[in-house]
């Protein structure tokens, strides 16, 4: 069977997708899986075995310069190319308008979520078949649960299997290394510099040595001033999503916020803490061996809001990340090292 699945943005979400792909792959022993993806995440479905071949297309790319001739002559030739093939199926994993619109245009029976599973449901009119998949679920659960009804294959009582069995080298860490995985689209899941400062210091004060990766002039700054006056700190150069992975793979550790790389270091097992102040980590934690999960106790958390809204006193902002200091989350994260040391 020749499957394509359409799971575009954001990295995070097409991180979610793996195990899914993992299941189908064990219950249909002759399956291809082309993958339609982004092109500034088209390195993760090629990680996959499983994985023929990565379809990119460059949407967000097309919003920005959608007015120019250019961009429309690219996007005819896009469409034109990818209904050269033709599939036995084509799901769609995202479930929104914009992923509708790119299963609508491949060649194939179309399926994914109905309209009170998915996310927006106007979606939901580009399928032949429809699959009913609470919402409350987390989302590596919902995808695997989409594919198992789809392919009428018993869900897996298995941990979820990402797959990922690339052969890279672990580049140059030392194994006495901790990522600090602080950037954030949203200001609000972005945990407060000073807290990251003061982990840098307890971080280094136990012999380790703190990496950030940044991208952009405001990430590098923000970077810098977490590791000023530690003397160990490293601010890493922009990274490949691969080169990021190698780090992590040859890490000892990591704390991240709600973010795509939180589930990039949980897919590859490696110990990590990830920080949740305005979003649930019960529909988006991250999920896998050697993760901790910390969700803010606060009276408005979660709240699912891109900036934070609250009027009353706060040590730090956002309010929420108040009940996740510093040292709490070094001792999670050591006793999560610990345990996979001696797992």
């Amino acid at each position: 069977m020749r499957l394509l699945i359409v799971k575009l943005t954001s990295l995070g979400d097409v991180i979610h997708a793996l195990p899914a792909v993992t299941d189908a792959a064990n219950a249909l022993p002759l399956l291809e899986v082309d993958w339609m993806v982004d092109e500034a995440f088209a390195e993760v479905p090629a990680w996959h075995p499983t994985v023929r071949r990565v379809v990119t297309a460059p949407l967000r790319r097309w919003q920005r310069t959608w007015r120019t001739r250019e961009a429309r002559a690219e996007a005819i030739a896009f469409i034109r190319d990818l209904r050269r093939e033709r599939y036995d199926l084509v799901i769609d994993a995202q479930g929104t308008i914009k992923s509708g619109a790119m299963t609508l245009a491949a060649r194939g029976v179309r399926a994914g979520y109905d309209t009170r599973s998915i996310r927006e449901p106007l979606a939901s009119g580009a399928y032949r078949r429809r699959h009913r998949v609470s919402r409350k679920l987390h989302a590596v659960e919902r995808i695997r649960r989409l594919f198992a009804a789809e392919f009428a294959y018993p869900l897996p009582p298995t941990a979820p299997d990402y797959g990922l069995r690339p052969a890279w080298s672990p580049g140059q860490v030392t194994g006495r290394d901790i990522l600090f995985l602080h950037g954030a689209t949203w200001t609000n899941k972005r945990w407060p510099e000073a807290h990251w400062s003061t982990l840098a210091r307890l971080v280094a004060d136990d012999g380790y040595v703190v990496n950030v990766p940044a991208h952009g002039d405001a990430e590098r700054a923000r970077a810098a001033a977490m590791i000023e006056g530690i003397g160990s700190g490293i601010v890493l150069p922009p990274l490949s999503l691969t080169d990021i992975a190698e780090r992590l793979r040859g890490a000892a550790g990591a704390v991240a916020v709600d973010t795509g790389l939180a589930h990039l270091a949980a897919a590859l097992g490696v110990p990590n803490v990830t920080l949740f102040g305005p979003t649930d980590p019960a529909l988006s934690g991250a999920l896998g061996a050697n993760q901790g999960n910390l969700a803010a106790d606060f009276m408005c958390a979660p709240c699912g809001q891109r900036t934070c809204t609250y009027e009353g006193q706060a040590v730090v902002q956002p309010a929420c990340f108040g009940a996740l200091p510093p040292q709490t989350v070094w001792t999670t994260l050591r006793h999560t090292m610990e345990r996979a040391t001696s797992a």
